[in-house]
């Protein structure tokens, strides 16, 4: 199953539903077409915005049903328009429109004698002006082009999950990187710590009044060192780490809608990276935290559009 993002954006648009062919000669015949444009940016819920014309207004809801049937997640715009071509062609007025028209005329004429007589122009303009009158059912439309626009939503989420889970594995194999270059240097920290706790004691000795005996005295050194050991010891972070890894990569190659407890999961991995960083006793071990963070950071960042 992909990887979805929460980022997307689609545009379709119906084909003209009255051509400059003689085809549409009918009182009720659409004269038009409608486009939808959908946007949609990461958000924690489904977050859905209409703008849209007076004739798709009585709609909404069911436009609003398609999209809750298909996505889950994200901050959703939809854009509709309708372009009339009624200026850009010519219809043949019916027989009825013209009886109409010339009744209109003869009964105005009655009372008006003088009143100059309709030209083609001006019939052709009323008869146009009376079809873009008669309302139209947009709903079918309207509902064929969401579907559409749907599909084409999900495609482009879709690549753009691909994308994120792309660069997701990539930082997980940098991060496991790091910590197998951090894995060596804990036994290497340890014993140089209990070395230098010894030496520290055996200086102290050496400018004591021998109150101590020497016995004890490098008993306590050694208690000491190792107490600050097991204080630096790294190796449950790093076993942590790499579980907290394996399940986001789990998680990518499984798909679906796994945003929130991919967010969950960065967030443990931040905690273990900044207890590494704090309990570290090495300049190598404190440039394998920074660096592990900045790496987690980025993947926490790219996370947050994952639907």
């Amino acid at each position: 199953m992909p990887v979805y993002s929460m980022t997307g954006y689609a545009t379709v648009q119906s084909t003209s539903l009255a051509s400059s062919s003689a085809e549409a000669t009918t009182d009720t015949a659409p004269s038009g077409s409608m486009g939808l444009e959908v946007r949609a940016v990461n958000s924690r819920f489904l977050d859905l915005t209409f703008k849209l014309p007076e004739e798709l207004r009585a709609h909404e809801s069911a436009l609003r049903d398609q999209l809750v049937a298909q996505l889950k997640r994200g901050k959703v715009e939809v854009r509709a328009f309708i372009e009339r071509n009624t200026q850009h062609s010519v219809t043949e007025p019916s027989p009825k429109t013209l009886q109409r028209l010339n009744a209109v005329q003869d009964s105005i004429r009655a009372w008006l004698p003088q009143a100059a007589p309709l030209s083609v122009a001006e019939v052709i303009a009323l008869s146009a002006h009376q079809q873009s009158a008669t309302p139209q059912d947009w709903g079918s439309t309207a509902a064929a082009l969401m579907e559409q626009a749907i599909t084409a939503l999900r495609e482009s989420r879709k690549r753009e999950g691909k994308r994120l889970a792309d660069m997701l594995l990539d930082r997980i194999a940098q991060l496991r990187t790091l910590a197998q270059q951090a894995q060596p240097l804990i036994p290497q920290l340890v014993e140089q710590q209990r070395q230098r706790f010894l030496e520290r004691w055996k200086e102290a000795m050496a400018l004591g009044d021998d109150s101590i005996a020497p016995q004890t005295a490098q008993e306590r050194a050694l208690s000491e060192a190792t107490a600050f050991a097991i204080r630096i010891d790294v190796a449950e972070e790093l076993t942590r780490l790499d579980s907290h890894l394996e399940e986001i990569e789990r998680l990518i190659r499984k798909g679906g809608e796994i945003g929130k407890r991919l967010d969950f999961l960065i967030q443990e991995l931040h905690r273990e990276a900044n207890t590494l960083g704090s309990k570290s006793a090495a300049l190598e071990l404190t440039r394998v935290s920074v660096d592990m963070k900045v790496l987690i950071e980025q993947m926490r960042e790219q996370v947050q559009n994952i639907e």
